[in-house]
């Protein structure tokens, strides 16, 4: 006698299969991807900062002074712009104070372009642990269904209660993965745009009649 065996038509059915705890993990799949496509635009390179903006203000500063500078800040709309125009505005601040008023607007634009990460982090802890929870559930059910209806019961019918629940746990990490892999990607641009505004004030704080800045500009 051949042995039952259980067949997906669709990918729809995998999922369906894989009970009600799928419902969560396909609500954190969107929300998860909701942020991704927020941050790709919010973090695109052209609106953080640029080596050739970097340029351009030390140029204004040669020429014009820090008034030239601040000009040219308030012309860009980049994260760095917001930050290196602290500086240019309080260029006749005493050296340390200026410090601090351009380490400040440094953290502030840092944690205003991280808020919207920490998303990603929970539904990269939440997601897996949903899906093991449907498998540890899907396989309460298949155990409780065998000695229910058939004592020790039938190895097909045990594989295929058990495939079923195995579902939840492949797609909580089919959502954690992304999620995880995105917010390191986006972090790291973060941390690129932080050296890159240090390093231009590094190049324009000595034309504003101060030594280089030995403290980071953003924590």
């Amino acid at each position: 006698m051949p042995q039952e065996t259980m067949s997906f038509d669709s990918l729809y059915d995998i999922l369906m299969g894989g009970g009600p705890l799928m419902i969560p993990i396909a609500i954190c799949s969107v929300i998860a991807l909701a942020y991704m496509c927020e941050r790709s635009i919010r973090l695109r390179a052209a609106r953080l900062s640029s080596k050739r903006f970097e340029d351009e203000l030390a140029s204004a500063v040669r020429a014009g002074g820090a008034s030239a500078g601040v000009q040219l800040c308030e012309a860009k709309s980049t994260s760095q712009a917001k930050v290196l125009a602290v500086g240019m505005r309080y260029a006749d601040w005493p050296y340390l104070e200026r410090e601090k008023a351009v380490e400040d607007a440094g953290s502030r634009e840092v944690q205003r372009l991280s808020a919207n990460l920490k998303p990603l982090v929970v539904i990269g802890m939440i997601a897996p642990l949903l899906g093991l929870l449907g498998t540890v559930w899907g396989m309460i059910e298949a155990f409780a269904s065998i000695a229910l209806e058939s004592g020790l019961g039938s190895p097909e019918t045990l594989a295929s209660g058990i495939s079923q629940a195995l579902v939840t746990t492949a797609a909580g990490l089919c959502v954690a993965i992304p999620s995880q892999a995105a917010y390191y990607f986006f972090k790291s641009k973060i941390d690129r745009f932080v050296r890159q505004t240090e390093d231009a004030y590094a190049q324009t704080a000595p034309l504003l009649g101060a030594p280089v800045a030995s403290e980071s500009v953003a924590a």
